[in-house]
């Protein structure tokens, strides 16, 4: 049987236990172990239990080869002098990673084929963790440092994860706090065509918030999934959080439809939290015609903007609820510790600028706010569409676009 068909036939918590015979059998592997990323994002925990005779320690995310592995999503083979070789491999599904294989093989079974195959090993194992995790809370535990609070299991249980790949695009997204709950909603959903993404701000911390954001996460994907542009998407999420709260929960949120043919964007501001675009030149904040947040008052229209994006170009959205990023000195704009923050880390990968970001604001004089999510997207461009031509010079209001 497959590597592919016995982790298909496992019990979800015994995925590890089928992969282990099947990599002794087809490697004479002495060992298969897997490191989970935390919620946090600073450690990679193993999966208990464990098979290496000498242990798996928690490994830190940023030093040693599984935290090398995770960082750069590349296979490292180690070879000591022993009889023995051990290679890491990254657990990654369509750019989200979930963490580190590490498999103990004969040496002499080593090499470069080897890797690339148990590379796509690694690969499935992701994909069978993703069906596991719906009927098993195994993974999940092991991913925890400490206990979440009942409103950031409410969020973890309804974003729809950290990141995104295709071959148009690249997404990664990060917030804090990991284990309680700032009330940021995200969202996003991607065809071969085009691109939704939904971002909002925390409305506060606890159960409260985390209630009004998973009511307007699903009233938001309801209206999509019945194929209703942004603008109806915008207004029914606004009747549904009004009629729940009469304006007491508003939402400030930003929508945004990338055709990926075009580099066209539509984008609905409802608040919002703030959108940057990044290009080797210049790092500035787009500034859109903000409307009224989501659920202040009864049957609010909306209008849809238009952005175009050039291939190559990065947007970054900062949702940082109730307060914004404190300059440092009164000669410093408002946003300026964003600005900042955003040009130290254009050179970086786009898995890499969320958490660069965050790390970034804490480390100003007044620090960050208490509730942050960043969501970095890269437009690579897609082979069907025009190369980009001149962006327009700002956002621009217009009528509904057709369907």
């Amino acid at each position: 049987m497959t590597v592919e068909g016995a982790l298909r036939g496992a019990a979800p918590h015994l995925l590890l236990d089928s992969l282990r015979t099947s990599l002794a059998d087809l490697y004479a592997a002495t060992s298969a172990d897997l490191l989970l990323v935390d919620y946090g994002f600073t450690t990679l925990r193993p999966v208990e239990p464990v098979q290496a005779p000498a242990g798996m320690p928690h490994a830190p995310v940023d030093a040693g080869p599984a935290g090398r592995v995770f960082r750069t999503q590349q296979p490292y083979l180690f070879r000591d002098v022993g009889p023995t070789a051990t290679v890491y491999l990254p657990v990654t599904v369509r750019g989200d990673r979930f963490g580190v294989l590490v498999v103990v093989l004969p040496a002499d079974r080593s090499g470069p084929t080897a890797t690339a195959s148990l590379a796509r090993v690694a690969e499935t194992l992701g994909h069978a963790l993703r069906v596991a995790d719906r009927h098993t809370d195994l993974y999940r535990r092991t991913r925890r440092t400490h206990a979440l609070s009942v409103a950031g299991e409410m969020q973890w249980d309804t974003l729809p994860g950290r990141a995104c790949a295709a071959p148009a695009f690249d997404l990664h997204a990060h917030w804090e706090p990991a284990y309680g709950s700032g009330g940021h909603l995200l969202d996003w959903s991607a065809t071969d065509r085009d691109l939704v993404v939904v971002v909002a701000d925390g409305a506060g911390p606890g159960t409260p918030a985390a209630l009004a954001s998973t009511l307007a996460l699903t009233a938001i994907r309801n209206a999509r999934r019945a194929g209703l542009d942004l603008v109806a998407q915008a207004s029914l999420t606004d009747q549904a959080l009004y009629g729940q709260y009469r304006g007491e929960h508003p939402l400030s949120a930003l929508l945004l439809r990338l055709d990926l043919t075009t580099g066209e964007a539509e984008v609905v501001d409802a608040g919002s939290p703030t959108l940057w675009r990044v290009r080797p030149t210049a790092t500035e904040r787009i500034e859109l015609d903000r409307q009224l947040p989501l659920g202040m008052f009864e049957d609010t229209v909306y209008a849809p903007q238009r952005l175009r994006l050039l291939r190559g170009d990065r947007l970054v959205f900062v949702a940082h609820g109730t307060g914004e990023p404190t300059a440092d000195d009164a000669h410093e704009a408002p946003d300026g510790p964003v600005a900042r923050a955003l040009a130290g880390a254009h050179r970086r990968r786009g898995a890499d600028v969320p958490g660069a970001v965050l790390r970034a604001l804490r480390g100003t004089r007044r620090g960050a706010p208490d509730a942050v999510l960043v969501l970095c997207l890269d437009w690579h461009g897609h082979e069907a569409g025009p190369p980009g031509g001149e962006p327009h010079e700002g956002p621009a209001s217009t009528a509904p676009a057709s369907p």
